[in-house]
């Protein structure tokens, strides 16, 4: 390396290139969203936590989803936020290393969560008079003690080869927070093998889940058109309809960006693509596996009576 090139150790979030009035209104839009996102998901975890009737498998993991969803949009817009209302765009080189670590864990986390739900509901339609067999507390502990360990392991191979690249400049990065892709363009040398093993992460942490949440619901499908009962397909249909939405929205999205072929054309398309998972994503997930739900709802008034006798 030349002697006239300097270490990196703060980065220049490029984010949208846009007015200070324009930042000052996105500022708002996206602080009530995150708001939102904060309170829907505060409140299905308050809600598990305070009716016992809710301490079930489903909304066990439900709860590790909420946790998900909070930790993955504060990682990533807290900053964005406090950028646009300073307009100030440079994080640490340290800070931007722990952000993306942090947002690579939660997401990959989610994925086997979402694989985990599956099961549940799978177990739950297919074997009902065997669920509380299956489905024992110590069963459903391991499976969320495997779906952390699982996301914290893949990223912990990517922090490693990671950290062994040299990052000597330019110090922008074309997106709104520490994006992986984003921030291996600053490295001064070949990154074909943080590539390669990214892919092959995301093959294990997409690829793999998907395929087994599809033969999940196709089993669970089966099932449903062989009942008997019309409310109880229309029940089933109206759970796993709405798990496949966000399925579809969550994997289809990280498909897009971690496994299809990058080039500078898909670079704005890519930060769009990552604000919808930011912004949308966590509070998508709240709206429509739980608060829709009447079970969530009756917990939500039996909570709300209690407080008010109180």
């Amino acid at each position: 390396m030349g002697e006239n090139q300097s270490w990196v150790t703060e980065i220049i979030l490029m984010g949208f290139q846009l007015s200070a009035e324009k930042e000052v209104l996105l500022f708002w839009v996206f602080s009530l969203l995150y708001i939102c996102s904060l309170l829907a998901n505060g409140i299905i975890l308050g809600l598990i936590w305070l009716d016992s009737r809710l301490h079930t498998p489903m909304y066990f993991f439900l709860s590790h989803l909420a946790i998900i969803d909070i930790s993955y949009s504060s990682s990533n817009l807290s900053h964005m936020l406090k950028n646009l209302v300073q307009h100030k765009k440079m994080i640490s080189f340290v800070s931007c290393i722990i952000q993306m670590t942090l947002c690579l864990t939660v997401a990959s986390t989610e994925c086997m969560i979402l694989v985990v739900m599956s099961y549940d509901r799978y177990v739950a339609i297919c074997h009902p008079l065997q669920y509380t067999i299956i489905m024992s507390w110590r069963r459903c502990t391991v499976l969320a003690v495997i779906s952390w360990v699982c996301g914290f392991f893949v990223v912990l191979i990517q922090l490693i080869l990671f950290l062994r690249l040299p990052f000597c400049g330019p110090q922008e990065v074309n997106n709104y927070f520490c994006e992986i892709l984003s921030v291996l363009k600053l490295a001064c040398a070949d990154t074909y093998v943080n590539e390669t093993f990214l892919f092959a992460g995301g093959v294990f942490v997409l690829v793999g889940p998907l395929s087994l949440m599809l033969v999940s619901y196709l089993s669970i499908l089966w099932t449903i058109l062989k009942s008997q009962s019309n409310e109880g397909r229309k029940k089933a249909f109206s759970t796993c309809s709405s798990h496949l939405c966000v399925v579809g929205l969550y994997f289809g999205i990280a498909i897009v960006i971690y496994l299809v072929p990058d080039n500078n054309q898909r670079q704005e398309q890519q930060k769009i693509l990552n604000l919808f998972y930011s912004l949308f994503n966590p509070l998508l997930n709240p709206l429509i596996y739980s608060l829709r739900n009447a079970q969530v709802k009756r917990a939500f008034y039996r909570v709300w009576r209690q407080n008010r006798a109180m």
